[in-house]
């Protein structure tokens, strides 16, 4: 794993994960988050996950994100790279990939407003959270053709 932060003086308190989830097809899960003043990306698609908790690491704070927010539970998680939401949160994000074909409409949504797989062409016209769609491209240019 990699970060993509530059050094700073202040140390790094806040941490989070988030997980790229594809089907079989290749589609990615998004998760479309509640338009709420007092959360980041208010209204807009996103990957399911969230902030560490004190002295989780970020596989456990992704595998317990999963869970809390979608029931979810995914086999084989990833971790590959860190990303900083500069404009959002300010936390440095950790991002995991794992692949999951089950039906998205049947999970117990308990975050957020819906989840939906939508084909890598159709992300364009989602409002995304520029980190978030910055991790997205930089996945799908690294995996295989």
């Amino acid at each position: 794993m990699h970060s993509d932060t530059a050094a700073c003086d202040e140390p790094i308190t806040a941490r989070g994960a988030v997980a790229i989830i594809i089907n079989r097809r290749g589609d990615l899960l998004m998760h479309l988050r509640d338009d709420l003043a007092t959360i980041a990306w208010p209204a807009h698609w996103s990957l399911l996950g969230g902030g560490a908790d004190d002295g989780e690491t970020a596989l456990d704070a992704i595998v317990r994100e999963l869970d809390e927010e979608a029931g979810l539970a995914v086999q084989g998680l990833a971790e590959l790279f860190e990303i900083r939401d500069e404009r959002g949160s300010g936390q440095l994000i950790t991002f995991f990939a794992a692949e999951w074909d089950g039906d998205e409409t049947a999970l117990p949504l308990a975050e957020g407003v819906k989840l939906h797989f939508f084909a890598p062409d159709h992300l364009d016209i989602l409002t995304i959270p520029p980190f978030i769609r910055d991790g997205i491209h930089r996945y799908l240019a690294a995996r295989p053709a």
